[in-house]
C-alpha cells in the first residue's frame, strides 16, 4: 500500500506541499513522522539564520526520513542564494523550487545527493523544467491553494506525462486518499496536498483560519492576482473581511518576493488574507496531523477496491 521516495518508504504517495505562514516545524515533522513527505517554505523562518536552526531541529525529529524545502527561485528574493547554501550545508533531501527552474540550482542540489522538484502551472514551464534537469515536476492544477494554475488537472497531468519521465507530483483540490488514488491513476507518482493540511492541529494558522476552511465550500475560492502579482486562490470571506471589492480582483499587481515576502507587507497581507484551494469542500474536521495519515491510508486503500 505504501510508497517509494528515492530509497524512502512511505505510507502513502504524498506530499504535504509547502505554504507560506502555514507549513512550519511542526507541520512539518508530524507529517514526514508519520509517513508522507512534509515540506516548508524557507520564508517562513523570518531569517537565513532562524532557517538553519528550523533544519537543525527538523533533522533530529525526522532522523533520516525524507522531507524537502521550498525556495522561491525569483530575482526579487533576496535571500535565495543564502538559503539555498544552508540548504546544502544540510543536505536538505528534496528541494521543491517555485517561479524559476534553474539548472545551475539543480546541479547543486544534485551535487550532494538531493533531488529538486519544480511546481508549475502549464505546459510550457513544464518543458522548461525538464529542460533544467528537475527530478520531478509539480503540476499545479485549477482548484490549487495558493498559486493556482487554471488547467484541469486530468489534462494537465497527461499533457506533462507526454514529454516528461521523471517523477510527476499533482496538486489542485485533493483531500482525501481517493484523490490520492486518482493522482495515481492519472500517471502521477505522488499526490500534492495543501489545504486540507492547513486544517490541522499542527499548522501555524490561527484557529479562525483553520476555522474558516472547515465552513468553506469550492464556491467561496477566488482566484485573483491582487494581492501577491500572481495569480492566488484566497478565501472570498476573508478577502472581503479585508477590504476588497470582489468585482475588481481582477486587477494585476506587481510581483515581488523580496520586501514583500521576506520583510513586512507581503506577510501580513497573506496572514490576513487567507489561501485556500477547492478541496475546502472535502474538509469538516480540524484532527492532528497523525489522525489525518491513517484516515487518507483508510481511504486510498478502500478506493482500490
Amino acid at each position: 500500500m505504501g510508497a517509494e521516495f528515492f530509497g524512502s518508504e512511505l505510507k502513502l504517495p504524498l506530499i504535504a506541499a509547502p505554504m507560506f505562514l502555514v507549513s512550519g516545524r511542526e507541520l512539518v515533522t508530524a507529517a514526514t513522522n508519520h509517513g508522507i513527505v512534509g515540506t516548508f517554505p524557507a520564508l517562513n523562518a523570518r531569517t537565513t539564520e532562524k532557517f538553519s536552526e528550523w533544519l537543525d531541529e527538523i533533522k533530529e525529529s525526522v532522523g533520516d526520513r525524507p522531507y524537502g524545502v521550498n525556495l522561491i527561485v525569483h530575482r526579487s528574493n533576496p535571500r535565495l542564494e543564502a538559503d539555498l547554501k544552508i540548504c546544502v550545508a544540510h543536505k536538505v533531501p528534496l528541494i521543491i523550487t517555485s517561479l524559476g527552474a534553474v539548472k545551475d540550482l539543480v546541479d547543486t542540489v544534485h551535487s550532494y545527493g538531493g533531488k529538486v522538484f519544480h511546481d508549475v502551472t502549464n505546459v510550457y514551464h513544464g518543458k522548461k523544467a525538464a529542460d533544467a534537469g528537475v527530478d520531478g515536476i509539480v503540476a499545479v492544477s485549477a482548484g490549487a491553494g495558493g498559486h493556482a494554475g487554471t488547467t484541469n488537472p486530468f489534462v494537465l497531468a497527461s499533457e506533462i506525462r507526454s514529454f516528461y519521465k521523471g517523477k510527476l507530483v499533482l496538486a489542485g483540490g485533493l483531500s482525501t486518499g481517493a484523490h490520492i488514488r486518482a493522482a495515481k491513476v492519472l500517471g502521477a507518482d505522488y499526490a500534492y496536498m495543501g489545504t486540507r493540511f492547513i486544517a490541522t492541529k499542527e499548522s501555524s494558522v490561527q484557529d479562525g483560519f483553520k476555522d474558516m476552511i472547515v465552513r468553506s465550500n469550492s464556491g467561496d475560492i477566488v482566484h485573483t492576482p491582487a494581492v501577491s502579482g500572481v495569480p492566488a486562490n484566497f478565501m472570498a470571506e476573508s478577502l472581503e473581511q479585508n477590504g476588497f471589492d470582489l468585482k475588481k480582483l481582477r486587477e494585476k499587481g506587481e510581483v515581488d518576493f523580496g520586501d514583500k515576502l521576506t520583510l513586512n507587507d507581503e506577510a501580513k497581507a497573506w496572514k490576513d488574507i487567507w489561501s485556500a484551494g477547492h478541496g475546502v469542500s472535502c474538509i469538516q474536521d480540524i484532527p492532528t496531523t497523525g489522525d489525518l495519515v491513517n484516515r487518507l491510508v483508510l481511504e486510498y486503500a478502500e478506493a482500490a477496491v
